[in-house]
């Protein structure tokens, strides 16, 4: 069994001048790069829920702000690596489909047909998934509590549309899957539709692209005199330049603590931290008013213990816990300004309503 799995780790030769990367490599490389959003847009929310002045538009804006952190990122790995953020994190490179048979080294940069295709599928597709992704969330809530008549045509037509997504989304990924089967069984020179449509494939970094990335330095400036315009565009480009370095060194330096970000708040740690790091239930107010007037607790904790009946519409005081109807304790907190049963001061603005799944 072990000799008929090899090849799905094992390094196997390129033809075209380069060792094409295992499954899990170009797999792995993926999953970074979709662990980076939802960890940002976390820091995001948090960052907006503490400063709605100041970072809420950070907020409201985030997809095309990550847009715009994805662009300048991506640019500039394409352009001195010859590959993208998380590829050459997993020293990968993207050399033409069709080509020399040595291909250029990694410093070079690819061809400008490829890289805009390249940079144009890395920033827009995920960028357009997602927007889709919310809008159908969005119509979905609006389905559940649509004030739209049954037989009007927007109705029709978004009813229409949740109804075709799923078969969408199914043929996106099986899309996908199948295109990575035929990567692992080698009838494929890429795991990704996208790096087809990108007229690209994946290599991995030989001695010599590392020592050409190593060597490649920015050239010093001429002492000739520059033109204005020459100024300005050197400064705008060196500016970017430094913008996208100082980005990518950051995101290469946190990566782990973003994807430990994405794991720590992904739904199904949630459960675990809960069970974890629940509370215990507090216990009642000691202090029990036991004076003329005051109310005793029934044994049945469903019944109030104003009426002595069954609660109806369920309402908690703040200032003491306890539960009571709510006609019975507004008009009681009303009369008294206290808790009926611990004799608490007590105003109206310290009823809570409770609800529960079955209302």
């Amino acid at each position: 069994m072990a000799e008929l799995g090899a090849h799905l780790t094992a390094p196997p030769a390129d033809g075209g001048g380069g060792q094409r990367p295992s499954v899990f490599e170009a797999v792995a490389q993926e999953s970074l790069t979709a662990a980076l959003r939802p960890a940002l847009r976390h820091l995001a929310k948090v960052l907006a829920e503490s400063n709605p002045g100041r970072f809420g538009c950070l907020w409201r804006w985030f997809d095309e702000a990550y847009a715009v952190l994805e662009l300048l990122l991506q640019q500039h790995y394409l352009a001195t690596c010859s590959a993208s953020f998380s590829e050459n994190f997993y020293s990968l490179k993207r050399v033409p489909l069709e080509g020399r048979e040595r291909p250029a080294l990694a410093a070079a940069g690819l061809p400008k047909k490829q890289h805009w295709q390249s940079l144009l599928l890395l920033v827009l597709v995920p960028y357009l998934k997602g927007k889709l992704e919310r809008l159908v969330a969005s119509l979905r809530e609006e389905d559940e509590y649509s004030i739209h008549p049954p037989s009007s045509s927007w109705k029709r037509f978004y009813k229409a549309f949740l109804a075709a997504y799923p078969f969408v989304h199914m043929t996106w990924e099986g899309w996908f899957l199948i295109q990575q089967l035929c990567y692992i069984l080698g009838k494929a020179q890429h795991h990704s539709p996208l790096l087809r449509l990108a007229g690209v494939r994946l290599v991995r970094l030989t001695a010599e692209d590392i020592q050409s990335l190593q060597r490649k330095v920015p050239v010093p400036a001429s002492g000739q005199a520059h033109s204005i315009k020459t100024r300005v565009q050197s400064a705008a480009r060196r500016a970017l330049g430094g913008i996208a370095f100082s980005l990518s060194s950051g995101l290469a330096v946190s990566v782990f603590f973003l994807q430990f970000l994405d794991w720590w708040y992904s739904s199904e740690n949630q459960e675990t931290i809960k069970s974890l790091t629940a509370l215990p239930t507090p216990p009642p107010p000691v202090h029990l008013d036991h004076g003329e007037g005051s109310v005793l607790l029934p044994k049945l904790k469903t019944v109030c213990p104003l009426c002595r009946k069954i609660r109806v519409n369920a309402t908690a005081l703040s200032t003491s816990g306890f539960v009571f109807c709510y006609r019975c304790v507004y008009s009681y907190v009303k009369a008294h300004q206290r808790c009926p049963v611990t004799g608490y001061a007590t105003e109206l603005q310290h009823l809570v309503k409770l609800y529960s799944p079955e209302s």
